[in-house]
């Protein structure tokens, strides 16, 4: 989602939170800046329902809980909506923000990309509980993850490939998470599987 600034006045972070739950239209709090986040596509909306479908089915019954879109997380003075989360803390049901994410997934756009990248990223990190930033495009078939076991480096997965969070001990392939998204990489990847289950056959 592509932030957009919302307030011409700082405000104070208990300001923002009160105005959070007053409103429909959710913000991210930046230093004492309001930005106001613009909706989502259909693509986006999928690839976000896909993992957390996943990650619901995994966690289930565990301490580990998947949140999407309405939880924000909290780093230094700042305040972020995640397209995805997991927090092993056991959060209180009157929870609207978490501290400690042990997981975090965006799914990025043109207008969201440097912002998830390079500020989103340099605030995540940051955070002592957070194992595994997950940033995944819709415009192509690509996922970069990065890991605190491996020094934050970056890796990248394709159609094809599986990720394994190891924190949760999850295994989920690329082409699930892109389940029913229709990008030229996920139909030409879809069309060549067809292709190649129908020569088996014969």
């Amino acid at each position: 989602m592509s932030p957009h600034h919302a307030y011409p006045l700082s405000v104070s972070e208990q300001d923002y939170l009160d105005g959070e739950l007053l409103t429909d239209i959710k913000h991210e709090y930046i230093h004492g800046e309001v930005y106001a986040m613009a909706g989502a596509k259909a693509a986006h909306n999928r690839i976000t329902l896909n993992i957390s479908s996943a990650l619901h089915q995994h966690l289930k019954g565990k301490t580990c809980q998947p949140y999407s879109g309405d939880m924000k997380v909290k780093v230094d003075s700042c305040y972020f909506y995640p397209d995805v989360l997991v927090d092993c803390s056991d959060l209180a049901d009157d929870s609207v923000f978490t501290e400690t994410p042990t997981i975090i997934v965006e799914v990025l756009s043109k207008s969201t990309r440097q912002i998830d990248r390079v500020i989103k990223r340099e605030k995540y990190l940051q955070i002592p509980t957070l194992q595994e930033y997950i940033l995944i495009e819709q415009g192509i078939a690509e996922i970069e993850v990065v890991c605190r076991s491996q020094n934050w480096q970056s890796h990248f997965y394709y159609l094809g490939d599986h990720i394994t969070l190891n924190s949760i001990g999850l295994s989920i392939s690329v082409e699930d998470i892109y389940d029913r998204v229709k990008n030229e990489d996920v139909v030409t990847w879809l069309e060549k599987k067809t292709l190649a289950e129908q020569n088996l056959s014969n």
